[in-house]
């Protein structure tokens, strides 16, 4: 049996092997960290769209608790009020007025 005699590396040989090592975890740590941004940037988007539809139901419960303005509803003298006084400001007179309406002056009032 011929006993073969292991070969022994140089120091620069190991050092050599030991950067390889380091360049491939390197590259591996880059690729996770571009793997995480895609990641980070794909949750960011899912937070910005729930943020979203959170300001618009916002904005509807605001528009729900907000009573609209509503014209106030009129009696029915303060239409006639409104309508004698239109009558006047077109140039009738009272006693044209009520005329049309075929009522005496005197009952009018």
């Amino acid at each position: 049996m011929s006993e073969q005699k292991r070969v022994r590396r140089t120091a620069q040989q190991i050092a050599a092997d030991t950067d390889a090592q380091i360049e491939k975890l390197r590259v591996s740590i880059q690729e996770i960290e571009e793997k995480k941004a895609a990641a980070a940037a794909e949750f960011d988007a899912k937070i910005a769209a729930v943020e979203d539809k959170i300001k618009k139901l916002e904005a509807r419960k605001k528009e729900v608790l907000t009573p609209k303005k509503r014209r106030p509803r009129k009696s029915k003298a303060k239409r006639i009020q409104e309508l004698i006084r239109q009558a006047q400001k077109s140039g009738m007179k009272l006693n044209e007025i009520a005329e049309k309406l075929g009522v005496s002056p005197e009952e009018a009032e």
